[in-house]
């Protein structure tokens, strides 16, 4: 049993008693955990906004970030991260994270911001690009890709492709692309269980356009989707899938040793080198990173020790020491420039106080040998009383004067010390060199001027330069998922042969019932021997099975109307606005033009004193502007209300087309049949325009997922391409197959 604590931040599990173990049984059956949060039946939104916005923001300052989703199979980790591209509302935490990194892009106006992009997976301990299908990716195979570390000891792939995004439609582009080609697998605890560990990464670069200063910050935001963990004796999982399970198990075992030891003040060593996936989070786990780990749990009875595990790993997780701190780098190459500037402006304002100061023939630059040389002479004449002041014109000649005179200094105290070594003798060693001079008999020069004793003197130690530290010495692969595509199998839905009569076997039809057809779908033997022109196959489709699209789609073409009828409205009204401004600042600009020549009044604070005429006018005109920008703005929003709009009558235009081609086909033609005609003229460009309205009335609710489906269709179209191209390669010479153009369409581009 599983009880959620009101506070919301605590989980109680209770566990009844294993029998089988026999009578000594000291198992654990109740545990506690205390967690940051805890978000049961909770919306992709409120996930976003309690684990992932703050990270995000922090991101633009030049804080680095880190969000896992960690858990069991099936737990819906995927979900969580990347979410569901069938609807706006369920799509995850990564693309609301780039939602809003562009978004606070657009509100810090003040700076430019740049922004990158890499997805790395990692399957079986080996490193792929999922971005390298991009034209401009390097095409390098995955051994070649491997994990470095620079100075400071951020971790980067060797390899790995980085993409720049311009926009949110392009950022989304490459989320979509990396998905299609991420590896997933059919498993026993999910249809679509992600076989594999997958980074994706936001590069943040951000300059200040206002500030003079050389610094700007960088940072990366990681959003990292774990592989599920399983226990194989309970999943029975063989072949391919006990392999990846197996990686799978071993990569989670390290990183849950990586965080233990992270987790450990007293440790010295974290042992990140154990797996692809620890040495790449090397630098994203604690330190000077932002790391949060969402922990997904299935609440049943049969995973309860699945939902143990992860929630001790989340504990663990918590007790991770983290400071985060800006990552601030200084601009070498502008910094130069500006160094240049203030040089070359120095220069000018000294060149304008030579000029008034009327000094002229002044040099700035490095002395010669002869300026030198000068220099040195006067500092000679000056000590010998030749000379009474020595002229300074600028820095370099006192720098240079000052030298001369500690040269000068220093060769007379040489002078001086090699005359006294020459008249006394040093006392060395305890009186040595005495002694043996008095047995000699030397009288060394007149006694009658030796005070005392000259002591040897010591000598100085030098420093040594500071030992140098070691410098430290991102993936790509060409793969591709392989669409696989299942035939339908219909024997008994062959057109009958001429002669028959029209008849039609009813074996066949029970034969199509026993394979599972849908009600909805006609069976054989409701499908005639003719089938009938499209125009009228297609009006009977709107009537039956594609109702609902088709008042969907009129629906969606009513508010495109109305917002097209909005938008013209205020576009007429904006112009009129700015009509009259111009009107108004023409009539001021005649008004102040005649005060002017016939002289202005001003007040005792200086400010100039208008009529009430032209006070009127002032505040008409700061009225109409106000009125203009409320307008305008309004404009802007309508429109992008409108190009929202029309991207969703595009969608459902290519919904309804795709679902009266399915519906005609399994109607009215045989299996062995092609369609004929898929020429855009056959069907009303009303009837076109079916599924996009079914996200339309939705996506009316949140204009910002535009960029979403647009980046989505673009994708789905770019696999659809890249697919026929397969085809058209692996053709062999005399071969006879359907060309794209007889073949019913399967996506509508979007003009």
């Amino acid at each position: 049993m599983i009880e959620l604590l009101p506070d919301g931040k605590s989980i109680n599990i209770h566990c009844k008693k294993d029998l089988r173990r026999g009578y000594i049984n000291n198992q654990i059956l109740d545990w506690s955990f205390n967690l940051d949060r805890v978000l049961h039946n909770a919306s992709q939104s409120d996930v976003y906004e309690e684990c992932a916005k703050r990270i995000v923001t922090e991101g633009l300052d030049g804080y680095n970030g880190t969000i896992l989703a960690y858990g069991q199979t099936g737990a819906g980790k995927t979900f969580t991260m990347t979410g569901s591209t069938e609807k706006f509302q369920h799509r995850g935490v990564i693309p609301r994270a780039i939602q809003q990194v562009y978004r606070e892009i657009r509100e810090r106006s003040e700076h430019a911001v740049t922004i990158r992009i890499s997805y790395l997976e990692i399957y079986n301990e080996h490193m792929f690009d999922l971005l390298s299908t991009l034209s401009g990716a390097p095409l390098l195979d995955p051994s070649q890709m491997t994990v470095t570390e620079d100075d400071d000891g951020y971790t980067r792939v060797k390899g790995l492709s980085i993409h720049q995004a311009n926009s949110e439609e392009e950022a989304l582009n490459l989320l979509f692309e990396g998905e299609t080609n991420r590896i997933i697998a059919q498993h026993a605890l999910n249809k679509r269980s992600s076989r594999s560990h997958c980074v994706f990464t936001i590069y943040i670069e951000s300059h200040s356009r206002v500030e003079s200063n050389t610094k700007y910050v960088t940072s990366k935001l990681n959003f990292v989707d774990l592989a599920g963990s399983e226990r194989l004796g309970k999943t029975l999982s063989v072949g391919d899938t006990q392999v990846e399970a197996m990686y799978i198990n071993k990569s989670l075992t390290f990183l849950e040793q990586a965080v233990i030891a992270l987790a450990d003040r007293r440790r010295d060593h974290v042992p990140f080198r154990q797996s692809k996936l620890t040495h790449v989070l090397k630098d994203s786990i604690g330190g000077k990173c932002n790391t949060l780990l969402i922990a997904n749990i299935w609440g049943e009875a049969a995973h309860i020790e699945e939902t143990l595990s992860t929630l001790r790993f989340g504990s663990r997780m918590m007790n991770v020491p983290s400071e985060p701190a800006a990552t601030e780098h200084f601009d070498m190459i502008r910094l130069c420039k500006q160094h240049e500037k203030e040089i070359l402006t120095l220069r000018q304002e000294l060149a304008m106080h030579d000029t008034l100061t009327n000094r002229s023939q002044i040099s700035y630059e490095p002395l010669s040998e002869s300026q030198i040389q000068d220099v040195r002479e006067q500092v000679k004449r000056f000590l010998a009383g030749e000379l009474n002041d020595i002229e300074l014109v600028n820095v370099r000649q006192i720098k240079e004067t000052f030298a001369q005179f500690r040269l000068i200094v220093n060769t007379m105290e040489a002078d001086v010390e090699e005359k006294l070594r020459g008249k006394y003798v040093l006392q060395e060693r305890g009186g040595a060199t005495l002694a043996r001079a008095g047995k000699q008999g030397t009288v060394q020069g007149d006694e009658s001027g030796l005070v005392g004793e000259v002591d040897g003197q010591g000598f100085g130690v030098g420093v040594a330069p500071p030992g140098v530290k070691p410098n430290v010495a991102s993936l790509v692969s060409t793969r591709k998922v392989k669409s696989r595509g299942k035939a339908k199998e219909r024997d008994s839905a062959k057109s009958p042969a001429q002669g028959s009569g029209g008849q039609i076997d009813g074996q066949a039809g029970s034969d199509g019932q026993d394979q599972g057809q849908s009600p909805s779908v006609q069976t054989p033997t409701q499908r005639l021997a003719t089938p009938l022109p499209k125009s009228e196959a297609f009006e009977e489709f709107k009537q039956e099975r594609g109702s609902e699209i088709n008042r969907i789609l009129n629906q969606n073409k009513e508010i495109l109307r109305e917002k097209k009828r909005k938008a013209k409205e205020l576009s007429s009204s904006v112009n009129s606005l700015m009509e009259e401004i111009n009107e108004a600042k023409e009539i001021l600009e005649t008004r102040k033009q005649n005060r002017l020549e016939q002289g202005e009044f001003r007040t005792d604070d200086g400010q100039v004193i208008i009529d009430e005429d032209e006070y009127e006018l002032v505040c008409k005109a700061n009225d109409l502007k106000l009125r203009y920008r409320r307008d305008y703005e309004d404009l802007l929003n309508t429109k992008s209300e409108v190009k929202y709009c029309e991207n969703l009558v595009n969608q459902c235009r290519h919904r309804l087309v795709t679902e009266f081609d399915n519906w005609y086909s399994e109607s009215f033609l045989g299996a062995g049949d092609e369609p004929k005609g898929g020429r855009e003229g056959q069907v009303p460009e009303d009837e076109q325009e079916k599924f996009d309205r079914l996200q339309l009335e939705l996506l009316m609710e949140h204009p910002d997922s535009v960029p979403y489906y647009n980046a989505k269709m673009q994708t789905e179209r770019r696999m659809h391409l890249t697919a026929n191209g397969r085809q058209q390669k692996k053709r062999k010479p005399g071969a006879l197959i359907a060309t794209v153009r007889n073949k019913p369409p399967t996506t509508l581009t979007v003009t």
